[in-house]
């Protein structure tokens, strides 16, 4: 099968690869990069567990062809953390305890990430319906509620936070 060139910075670094037109950017940055914290979940972006930043834009990575992040900026979940520092989403997660199996985790604070990058003081409700994409069989949200407003009111007190690169 024809392969076609692509260079995408994922994390901050730079990677160069031969892919097929048809490979989708889960399967990229699992089965080629190896960063195995983006879950697939459903394939027809109904669950939201694969979903990373494209270029500052939360996207569900299962309906994304990785052609099309060519020259493209990716922020998966394992770039939040820097220098053993966890990001704000992450410290959230963990003191509100807003997981429980984990599966939807990683989606959930790559869209969390998103949303207070763009408004750092969200409402309830602007949480519940932007994370309304992102499906948890687990904890009925609550404390992902929680987790995130947490994140937020830790990012506004000045905690350092990392938004990609390394």
């Amino acid at each position: 099968m024809e392969t076609l060139p692509i260079q995408v910075t994922v994390n901050g670094r730079t990677y160069t690869a031969e892919v097929e037109p048809r490979l989708l950017l889960v399967h990229f940055l699992r089965d080629v990069l190896n960063l195995t914290g983006t879950h697939i979940g459903c394939d027809t972006t109904s669950c939201g567990a694969c979903t990373v930043l494209w270029n500052g834009r939360p996207v569900k990575s299962c309906t994304v062809f990785a052609v099309q992040v060519d020259g493209g900026e990716i922020l998966t979940v394992e770039g939040l953390e820097r220098d053993g520092q966890l990001h704000p989403v992450q410290e959230g997660f963990w003191e509100e305890h807003g997981l429980q199996c984990g599966f939807c985790t990683p989606g959930m604070m790559m869209t969390a990430v998103a949303l207070l990058n763009e408004n750092p003081d969200p409402t309830e409700e602007e949480i519940r319906k932007a994370i309304s994409g992102n499906l948890c069989r687990c904890t009925g949200y609550v404390n992902i509620v929680k987790a995130i407003q947490y994140a937020a009111r830790k990012m506004r007190e000045g905690a350092t936070v990392h938004v990609g690169g390394a």
